[in-house]
């Protein structure tokens, strides 16, 4: 009994290694190549760990990480959702959700109940714990596209609007000090692109 459980445990394991070649469109900060999926959730769960006196409520910082290791997971299946892209959020939600039973359930039925309610805990973000953790991943590409001089924003002709209303309830809602913070970088990231673009224009 034992041994079978191990074997679907190194299943998931071997599996999940595939989140490694899942590549985002952030650079890293030094902007040698783009992240991967994998990288960008270890980060986060680091956010998680040093960030956490900053949540609107108290949360559990262990089952902030728990979310946040898990929570692009289902990315393996169907690849990364870039927030500019403009896809339908009825069909990510669906492909999301089958690509999570078919991960979740190569694990024992106890482990995969217990880390599919996770992920699903993080997607509906109502908890406080999953507010804490929606916030953290909107707050680190906001971080990585200001201290890339633009990054995503860039690349698909992000306006300051879209920033605002994109990032800002999220993380407002989970963490406010931390948009107080990123309220203030987008805004001096726009107007010294804006001196540029007139300038171009000219």
């Amino acid at each position: 009994m034992h041994l079978e459980k191990l074997e679907k445990q190194l299943h998931f394991l071997r599996e999940v290694d595939r989140l490694k070649a899942v590549v985002r469109q952030s650079p890293l900060l030094d902007k040698s190549r783009k992240e991967n999926s994998a990288e960008h959730s270890w980060h986060l769960a680091m956010y998680a760990l040093v960030l956490n006196q900053y949540a609107n409520a108290t949360v559990n910082t262990n089952r902030v990480i728990q979310m946040l290791l898990l929570h692009d997971v289902v990315e393996i299946d169907v690849g990364d959702f870039p927030i500019h892209a403009g896809f339908s959020s009825t069909l990510q939600t669906e492909q999301e959700a089958r690509a999570a039973q078919r991960l979740f359930g190569l694990l024992p039925q106890e482990q995969r109940n217990e880390l599919l309610a996770l992920w699903q805990e993080f997607e509906r973000a109502e908890t406080e714990d999953a507010k804490f953790a929606k916030a953290l991943d909107r707050f680190q590409p906001l971080l990585i596209n200001v201290f890339t001089g633009g990054g995503t924003w860039t690349e698909n002709g992000v306006s300051l609007e879209q920033v605002l209303s994109r990032y800002g309830p999220v993380i407002q809602r989970g963490a406010p000090l931390l948009w107080t913070v990123c309220e203030q970088w987008v805004r001096e990231h726009f107007a010294r692109k804006a001196p540029e673009t007139s300038k171009q224009a000219h």
